[in-house]
């Protein structure tokens, strides 16, 4: 359910990039962003997105907070785009605009660590929605870094995860838990936005492991103890592409 207040809140300051050659969905959707966001900059395909992308920081010395891009577009399609954001600021929050025979390219976009993926025609409730889901992490995991130099990040009231002693806390005691089991949080709070393939994921926890073949039974049972445990804890199945970790 979406907090109006909240959302008003999260979205204040963020500056977005649109990107999308379709003249009657920039249309439609610029406007709808121009309602929730100060700052909508739009490109037509994925060249110019990458040259205003560049151009902002140059100007601002900063990244753009959101970009949101669909996949296919003439010049430069909207996975060539991504790669070229993520080299240049691999945290970047990246939504992606995918029609359903679009699916093909997904999984290439998980691997490069894709935010969220919202599939066209855009329904107006669940494009809200994942904004201000998005952005309530966004808000969250960035406020954090400015006020608290801590190393530890708040994940909910009662759990935190230290990230230099690689400790799940709950009520700031330690939760005691298998080496693979903090491994694989390891590696989903090292980027809370990004969705982490399962063979990502494997070949992390397992990287010591030679001599095992581990397959994705051996990840759900790391997960379903997991959720035995610590039953806070929201690990996400994204659908045939892998797993990500919400803050709330």
């Amino acid at each position: 359910m979406v907090d109006y207040v909240l959302f008003e809140k999260y979205a204040k300051d963020i500056k977005v990039l649109f990107v999308e050659d379709d003249e009657n969905i920039i249309k439609e959707t610029s406007e709808l962003l121009g309602l929730i966001f100060n700052h909508v900059d739009i490109a037509r395909d994925g060249k110019e997105g990458i040259e205003k992308y560049l151009l902002f920081k140059q100007e601002n010395e900063s990244f753009y907070d959101l970009v949101i891009t669909d996949i296919k577009m003439p010049n430069m399609d909207g996975i060539e785009l991504s790669k070229l954001i993520y080299k240049e600021n691999k945290e970047q929050l990246l939504i992606v605009l995918s029609a359903h025979s679009e699916t093909k390219y997904l999984l290439e976009l998980v691997n490069i660590g894709i935010s969220h993926f919202i599939t066209k025609p855009l329904i107006y409730d669940s494009f809200v929605h994942v904004l201000y889901t998005k952005l309530k992490e966004y808000y969250e995991v960035h406020n954090t870094i400015q006020k608290d130099i801590s190393p530890v990040l708040k994940i909910n009231e009662n759990l935190s995860w230290n990230k230099d002693s690689y400790e799940l806390l709950k009520n700031n005691e330690p939760v005691k838990l298998t080496k693979k089991e903090l491994l694989l949080l390891e590696i989903l709070f090292k980027y809370c936005e990004k969705t982490h393939t399962v063979d990502e994921i494997l070949n992390f926890i397992w990287a010591d492991d030679s001599n095992t073949a581990p397959d994705i039974s051996n990840l759900k049972n790391i997960i379903s103890r997991l959720r035995k445990k610590v039953p806070e804890l929201d690990i996400e199945n994204v659908y045939g592409f892998g797993y990500r970790i919400n803050l709330k």
